[in-house]
Formats: structure tokens, sequence, C-alpha cells
């Protein structure tokens, strides 16, 4: 198995300087989150023109200004340059890159990608619910996260340094707990970070990930766009079984 990923590694591995280098995870996650928004920053600027678009939108009373755009891809930029680029050149020289000749199974990676997407679910869960249970930990932390009722793409990482540095680190945490190989980690970052974009673009989709996972558990953007709108359900980001168990479920407005 693990030869159907080899070809994908060995050019990944061509390019090791690069994955050796502090500065490939900062490049590695803006280019890649900057990338899934942008399909949905052309839906928001045609769906102020073209009517099928806008019947996908969530919220379509609501529209997208370029002061917004500029304003999240602001604060992502601040975020990524002041405070994760020193975490990850400390990290670079106190932990430096291994990268092993052989790549992983591909049976391993799939299932080490989902357990690292659970535990992942069940830290945000957690972190949030408790950020919007505490008054201070919402006013002092996540409010900022809140300024936008109407979610779009920007919004997913439009948050302040403690949310941004607490969910990163889980984020980063779970893939070295399990041991995961480095193709795994980056398969890992790739699906986290389309899916944490995707809960934000403010747009149902008939592709949707949550039309393609069955039984209703994965919430997706309707799900997330609910918690915005309301701010009192729905705060596991991806899965919905840990709100069904809180009791904090909503499924419609």
């Amino acid at each position: 198995m693990a030869m159907l990923l080899q070809p994908l590694w060995t050019f990944v591995l061509g390019h090791a300087p690069l994955l050796r280098s502090p500065f490939f995870p900062v490049l590695f996650s803006l280019s890649v989150y900057l990338s899934f928004c942008l399909p949905f920053l052309l839906l928001d600027t045609l769906s102020t023109r073209w009517a099928w678009v806008l019947r996908y939108k969530l919220q379509p009373q609501s529209s997208i200004s370029w002061s917004s755009v500029r304003r999240c891809l602001a604060l992502t930029l601040y975020n990524h340059l002041v405070f994760i680029f020193p975490l990850t050149v400390l990290h670079w020289y106190l932990r430096r890159v291994h990268l092993p000749e052989e790549a992983p199974p591909l049976p391993r990676l799939l299932a080490q990608v989902l357990v690292c997407l659970l535990l992942f679910d069940f830290q945000s869960f957690t972190w949030h619910l408790l950020h919007h249970r505490v008054p201070w930990l919402y006013r002092t932390f996540h409010k900022v996260h809140h300024t936008y009722t109407s979610t779009s793409a920007l919004t997913a990482e439009y948050s302040g340094a403690w949310e941004t540095l607490s969910l990163g680190l889980f984020a980063a945490a779970n893939p070295l707990l399990l041991g995961c190989h480095p193709l795994t980690e980056l398969a890992f970052f790739v699906v986290n970070i389309w899916l944490s974009v995707e809960d934000h673009c403010g747009y149902d989709l008939p592709w949707a990930t949550h039309r393609l996972v069955p039984l209703g558990l994965y919430g997706g953007a309707r799900h997330h766009d609910l918690h915005h709108l309301k701010s009192k359900c729905n705060f596991a980001p991806y899965f919905t079984h840990w709100d069904r168990l809180a009791g904090t479920l909503q499924t419609q407005d």
C-alpha cells in the first residue's frame, strides 16, 4: 500500500530543502488557506450578479465588502508573521524535520487523518464552548471571531492571537501525538484548512462535505453559519456528535 503514495512522496522529497526551512510552515499555511478562499471570494463577487449563485448563499441579504476582505487579510497576515512565524522558527531550531525515504501506507494515512480530525474536533468543541460559557474568555479572546455574524471564507481565520495560536497548537500537536508520517501531517493540515474554510464560506453548495457524509454526522457550512448567527449553538467545528451530547445542536433557523 505504501507504493500507492511513493511517487507523491518522492516528488515531495525533491523539495526537501524547502520542507526543512523554518519558512515552510507559514508559507504552506498561508498559500493553502488563501488558495481555498479564492473560489469562494469569486462566488461572493458573482452572487451580486447571478441569481443562481445567490440561491446557495446562507444569508442572501448580506454582502461582502472589500473593506472587510482587507481587514480579514490584514489580520491573517499579522497573526502569521508576528506570532506563528517566530514559534515555527523556535520549533525548527528545537526539532529538526525528519523526512523518511518511504511513504506511509494509504490506509494508515487515511485512518490517521480521520483520527486527527476527530481529536481536533473534540479539542475545538471544548475550547469553543468554554469561551462562550465564560464571559471573560469570550470578551477577551473569542469576540473578535464573532465580529461578522454572516460568514465568508476569509472569516475562518479572523481571530485574535490567542485563538489562532491555541487552535493551531491543537492542529500541530495531534499528528505528533499519533506519530504520523510527514506526508500524513501535510494531508491533515490541508484537509483541516479546507474544512475550516468551507465551514465559514457562507454557501450551502450541492457538493458540500456535509452532503457527502451520511446520517447528519457532519455539520458543514450551514451548521457553523447558525453558530455565527445565534452564538449559542453548534460549537463543534466539523462533526455533530459533541453538540448532540451537550444539547447544543441546532440544524435549522
